[in-house]
């Protein structure tokens, strides 16, 4: 296989992991679409599509079974490269979290900026919109925004960043929960997050960089918490 087929069939397989894990589309041991319909939904060609199914198979999160199609493994282990799957089960104060998340996610921010391919910036802009419209709608908002902020954690093409998003969705689960009883909290959300997709959009990494951070600086002074 030449290099560049190689490289667009790499690139679907993460198109497909995506659907798995960030927009929630397939579970564990549902089924995926057939061929004509995934491909014709990706815009590749159906030899890019096996290649791409035959990446996720060797690692385990697709199985094909012969004659009945291709399904999600019912043993999908996305930590075990970094065995870091205890690690989003540590108990950890609302503080350690955010300053977690003030550490690493306005980097995150930067390299999406720089490495996002056009169909994660859609992918990114599509869940900041909807949950802008989920809050203003008095929604639940928590998986949408742990969406927005995973797809770009997956735009850094950073695949430890990628493994340390659970213990992120902590923060960001718990955020959510003590914000939703401060209006002021509720409106920088918004806000935020407009500011972090407009600078991403534009591919400014130091703005979205500066975004992020004073995104997460606002929720931690809305929380209470001394960032000190």
């Amino acid at each position: 296989m030449a290099k560049r087929d190689k490289l667009l069939a790499e690139s679907v397989a993460d198109d497909i992991l995506a659907m798995i894990t960030i927009d929630k589309r397939f579970a564990p041991g549902d089924k995926l679409p057939n061929e004509n319909e995934l491909s014709a939904e990706l815009r590749i060609s159906r030899t890019t599509l096996r290649e791409a199914i035959r990446i996720l198979a060797a690692h385990n999160i697709l199985e094909i079974k012969r004659g009945k199609g291709t399904y999600i493994s019912e043993n999908i282990d996305l930590d075990e490269d970094f065995n870091l799957s205890g690690f989003s089960n540590i108990r950890l104060n609302i503080k350690d979290l955010f300053e977690m998340r003030l550490i690493f996610e306005p980097k995150i921010a930067y390299y999406a900026a720089k490495r996002a391919t056009d169909k994660e910036l859609e992918r990114i802009l599509y869940y900041g919109n909807l949950e802008e419209k989920k809050i203003l709608n008095n929604e639940d908002r928590t998986e949408v925004e742990q969406a927005f902020h995973n797809s770009i954690a997956k735009a850094t093409h950073n695949e430890f960043m990628n493994k340390l998003m659970p213990i992120i969705y902590k923060a960001i689960y718990k955020g959510v929960i003590l914000s939703d009883e401060n209006p002021m909290m509720i409106q920088e959300t918004i806000e935020d997050h407009r500011m972090i997709m407009e600078f991403l959009a534009n591919r400014d990494a130091i703005g979205a960089e500066t975004a992020m951070k004073l995104h997460i600086i606002h929720a931690m002074r809305g929380l209470g918490i001394d960032n000190d």
